[in-house]
């Protein structure tokens, strides 16, 4: 079964991160690096990205077959997408196991989302 977790995180703080150092910076993305690693190692990992500034996104509506783009960010909420994991493993539970080793997950919302089966349209 295929999981997409959803990590989320604030604006406070992205502001925090861009005052880190790039050692710093290095340091705090090592949990990424092993956990991708582990994933990876066990099949489990089908993709994962970090997501930039939530300011530099672009909201594409389709309109009488026009594309009508607005610059972001769009909504005013507290928590912005800034990352996911794309994973295949065989149950919830471990799909749950596998946030609690996410290093942001500790102060910041994460979200487990199933991905909808539609093999029977192949």
């Amino acid at each position: 079964m295929k999981f997409l977790i959803l990590i989320y995180g604030n604006p406070e703080g992205r502001e925090l991160w861009n005052q880190l150092s790039e050692e710093q910076r290095r340091e705090s993305m090592a949990g990424y690096t092993e956990l991708e690693s582990a994933l990876s190692a066990t099949g489990e990992l089908l993709a994962n990205e970090s997501l930039d500034d939530p300011a530099l996104t672009k909201q594409v509506l389709v309109r009488d077959g026009k594309a009508i783009t607005t610059d972001g960010p769009f909504a005013e909420i507290k928590e912005q997408l800034a990352g996911f994991y794309l994973v295949e493993c065989d149950t919830v539970e471990r799909a749950t196991e596998i946030v609690t080793r996410i290093p942001e997950a500790a102060f910041s919302i994460v979200e487990i989302r199933p991905v909808r089966d539609l093999s029977f349209l192949r």
